[in-house]
Order: C-alpha cells, then sequence, then structure tokens
C-alpha cells in the first residue's frame, strides 16, 4: 500500500464536519472531547470528503488566525467550504474585504472600520437607545392587543439589528421592510438555492441603486461619505463599494440578534444574576462579553487555507490544507477560561473570541457590543418581569449542525 492511498484511506475514517449539537445551545460534545485528547489539533472531513484542520483551544486558535501564512482568500485551492452553494457561490464574485489578505484586506478595512470603533459606536448610542425604547414601546402595544405574549425575535432582536445598520448606511426607513424580508430569505438555513440567490441578486441591485442616489443626492452616513471621499477620487471602484455596502448590509444582523435571544435565555435561567445586573448596571458590559463567549453565535465562519507548511499546536499543516479555528470550542476551553460550561456574567470573559481575533477581528464588534449592552439594560428597566411564554423544552432551535440561534423566542411579562 503506497502512502497516498494509506493517506486517502485513514481521510475516509475522519469524522464528518460541522458536528452537531446535543440540544438547544450546547456546543457539540466533539469539541470538549478533542479539547481533552492528547491532540486538540484534529482532523475532520467536510461535505465533499476533503480533509480539514480543526483549532479546538483558545492558544492554537490565535496562533492560526495571527499567521499570515493561513488565508482568507476563498479562491485558494484547498479553502474549507461548508456545503456546495458556498463553494458556487464564490466564484466570480466580487470580493469585499473580509476575503482579502493584508495588504488589500488592510486598505479596503481602512476605509469602514472608522464608521464602526468605538468612539463611533459611543456616537451611536443615543440612536440605538431610542430605537430600543421604541421597539418596547411596540411590544407593549403588540402584548396588549394579542393576550399578552410576543416573539422577541420578529418583535425586538432582528428589528434592531436591521435598523442600527440601515440606519449607518443610509437606507431609507421606507425600504426597510422589503430590505429586511430579502436579507432573511437569503441568510436563511431553510430558504433553497434559488430563492436564496434571487433574494442575493436583488439585494446587490438595490444597493447598486442607493450608492446612485447617493452619488446624486448625498447625506450624512457612511454610504455618501465614501462616495465622496473614495469613490469620486477613483480609490475604490464602484463594483467593489457595491460588494463592500452588501457586506455590512448582510453581515452581522443574525448574529447581534441571536445574541440578544440567547442572553435573555441564559439570564433567566440565573435569576440570581439576573436581578444582579438589573441592580449594578456597571456589571452590563462584563455581562455581554460573558453572553458572547458562551453563546458563540457566529461559530463556523473562521476559517483558512495554508500556503506553505505551518507548525502549530504541535502538527504540521500543510499548503492547500484548509483549517477552521473553532471560536466555540475556544471559548469553553478549560485552560482559558475555568469552569467554562458555567455562566458567570462576573467572571472576566474579555479573552472570549466570538467575534474573532487577530487581523480579521469583526470590524463591527465595537458597535454590536453597543447594541447588546443597550438591549439589555433596555429590556431589564422596561420590563423588568420578562419572562418565556412556552416551557423552555418548547423552544424551537436552528439547525444544529449551524448556528446555534432561536427560530423564536415567546415571552411575556
Amino acid at each position: 500500500m503506497t502512502s497516498e492511498t494509506a493517506s486517502v484511506q485513514a481521510d475516509n475514517d475522519l469524522p464528518s464536519f460541522p458536528f452537531a449539537r446535543p440540544s438547544g445551545y450546547e456546543p457539540a460534545a466533539e469539541y470538549a472531547e478533542i479539547r481533552a485528547s492528547k491532540c486538540p489539533m484534529a482532523k475532520a472531513k467536510l461535505f465533499d470528503g476533503s480533509p480539514i484542520w480543526m483549532a479546538t483551544k483558545l492558544e492554537d486558535l490565535q496562533a492560526v488566525l495571527v499567521d499570515d501564512r493561513f488565508s482568507k482568500v476563498r479562491t485558494h485551492p484547498g479553502f474549507p467550504e461548508l456545503s456546495p452553494g458556498a463553494k458556487a457561490a464564490v466564484k466570480g464574485r466580487e470580493a469585499s474585504y473580509v476575503d482579502m489578505d493584508p495588504p488589500e484586506h488592510t486598505r479596503y478595512r481602512s476605509i469602514f472600520e472608522p464608521f464602526f470603533n468605538e468612539a463611533a459606536a459611543a456616537a451611536l448610542r443615543p440612536s440605538i437607545e431610542a430605537k430600543v425604547n421604541e421597539l418596547i414601546d411596540g411590544m407593549e402595544r403588540q402584548a396588549g392587543a394579542n393576550g399578552g405574549s410576543v416573539d422577541l425575535v420578529e418583535a425586538f432582536s432582528l428589528p434592531l439589528a436591521f435598523r442600527v445598520i440601515y440606519e449607518l448606511l443610509g437606507v431609507p426607513v421606507e425600504d426597510y421592510e422589503t430590505l429586511s424580508s430579502n436579507v432573511a430569505v437569503r441568510a436563511s438555513g431553510s430558504s433553497n438555492a434559488r430563492d436564496a440567490a434571487a433574494a442575493q441578486e436583488k439585494l446587490t441591485a438595490y444597493m447598486e441603486s442607493l450608492i446612485a442616489s447617493k452619488e446624486a443626492s448625498p447625506s450624512d452616513d457612511m454610504l455618501s461619505r465614501v462616495i465622496e471621499g473614495q469613490l469620486k477620487p477613483g480609490l475604490i471602484s464602484r463594483e467593489s463599494l457595491v460588494a463592500h455596502a452588501f457586506l455590512h448590509l448582510v453581515a452581522g444582523n443574525a448574529t447581534v440578534a441571536s445574541m440578544i435571544n440567547l442572553g435573555l435565555v441564559s439570564l433567566l435561567e440565573h435569576p440570581d444574576q439576573m436581578e444582579a445586573l438589573r441592580k449594578d448596571p456597571s456589571l452590563m458590559p462584563g455581562a455581554v462579553e460573558e453572553i458572547c463567549r458562551y453563546h458563540t453565535a457566529s461559530a463556523l465562519a473562521l476559517r483558512r487555507v495554508a500556503l506553505t507548511d505551518v507548525e502549530v499546536g504541535g502538527v504540521t499543516v500543510r499548503a492547500g490544507e484548509g483549517i477552521i479555528a473553532l471560536n466555540q470550542s475556544a471559548n469553553r476551553d478549560e485552560a482559558a477560561f475555568p469552569e467554562p460550561d458555567k455562566f458567570d456574567i462576573r467572571r472576566d470573559a474579555s479573552a472570549q473570541v466570538a467575534y474573532g481575533y487577530g487581523t480579521h477581528k469583526c470590524v463591527a464588534m465595537p458597535l454590536a457590543m453597543a447594541e447588546l449592552e443597550v438591549a439589555f439594560s433596555g429590556l431589564l428597566a422596561r420590563l423588568p418581569s420578562i419572562k418565556l411564554a412556552v416551557p423552555a423544552d418548547q423552544l424551537q432551535w436552528s439547525n444544529p449542525k449551524g448556528d446555534v440561534g432561536l427560530k423564536s423566542l415567546p415571552v411575556t411579562w
């Protein structure tokens, strides 16, 4: 038997990835098993049989994500895609900075980062607070009309995430509803490929028309400022601006909404911590870090391909091999977070990697964290007796092999 034949046979014996959550928001059991094994840098195989490496511990994840020998460019041979549709969608598509390596990544990211950094997020807090109060007003009206039960996903979490990014981009209010329904179809794991592709085409066409309208009549929003400062001087192409506008339109909405939903579920499961948070608002930033660590609502996005042979975590990742830095596993790493399966808003969870790490750490993390802090503050202050409107075992969860989330979250108060 040749070594190549043995290697193929060994790859066929690998477990299939993604792993499934056993129930609810509980992470896949395989993560803890691999972390506890002699080699926490382990291999699995994707839908097409191609082998990938998995970085399950925080230290190894950090090493991968700061090493420029691992590429984020999805058109490189061997880049790990999780489905046939994702693999096909990459071809012929204008890339945004999330799918670039430095120096291109650095140049394009620097154009948009000022709209999402700590200072920008702080400046947006009053607007986020107004949106939170407006949505809670709507929840109270809805509860009065239908007997007290409201779906937090539809009435609060998703609308908040959408409205913040729409205002930042400069989307007219009258377009919110149509835009949100197309984003939902495009992002839904239950949508078929044709519907998802059609929704993506509509969203791309919308961004093209919105950019054209901003050129003709600029206002004080992100797109107008990038058009004036970058597009008109020829520093960014129209195709690239459309791709980046599309990225910021669709990325992160579901993640922010899921963090709100999951965080509320965990606080309701720990009423003593919920009450402490209500009494002491200074605990809120740490509580949000812990919610992000504990749940990791975007858990499959940190994917790379090796450009050359790289030693990491005691193994050699060969050139052309894919690797997934498993932040959901790293966020439960016993070496980094004592009693990692315990939800504790008082722990120091600042090392959490729910939003990535290193060069490609989510550009909008400061804004997302501000949204979460304001959202929980508003819910606890305005609806102090909020509770689930159905038994916890009746909650409907997302696909166990996909990102963790709730299809709906019925609440009452």
